[in-house]
């Protein structure tokens, strides 16, 4: 009778049970980490395009913001037109002894909202504000051209 009660029948039940759980809550963070690390790539891509236009003389009003916004819409971020774009045309910038030069500045804003990982920690921390995507920035500065 005590054999039946002490035997290691079901120990391997259990022991997944209470690994299985952890082992994917690493992988899906793993994934939603690596989707985070990848849009916030797309977003300084898109900080380079925008400065890229922003430098050059004569550039249209509006025609930063536009490369930028296409070029999120071409990374796949989905929600793209939620971005804030700012650009700065008179950024003082460092060129070490030879003094200083003017530059533009493009910063960009995405509101990131993870798929798996947001709800999980609603579960875990009930009547927090983790259901708030959180905000990802990426900027690029570089030095105006000049038209001679």
């Amino acid at each position: 009778m005590t054999r039946r009660f002490w035997g290691e029948r079901g120990t391997a039940i259990v022991e997944t049970a209470l690994t299985l759980p952890l082992l994917l809550l690493v992988s899906v963070g793993i994934f939603e980490f690596g989707r985070a690390y990848q849009t916030w790539q797309v977003l300084t891509n898109a900080a380079r395009e925008g400065a890229r236009v922003a430098v050059l003389p004569n550039v249209a009003a509006g025609a930063p913001q536009a490369r930028a916004l296409a070029y999120m819409q071409s990374g796949q971020l989905s929600n793209a037109a939620g971005a804030t774009i700012a650009v700065d045309t008179a950024v003082p910038i460092s060129l070490g002894a030879a003094g200083t030069a003017t530059g533009s500045r493009v910063t960009v804003s995405y509101p990131f909202q993870f798929i798996v990982l947001q709800p999980v920690a609603r579960l875990i921390v009930a009547g927090s504000m983790t259901g708030a995507p959180i905000v990802l920035t990426a900027s690029a500065e570089m030095r105006n051209e000049t038209q001679f």
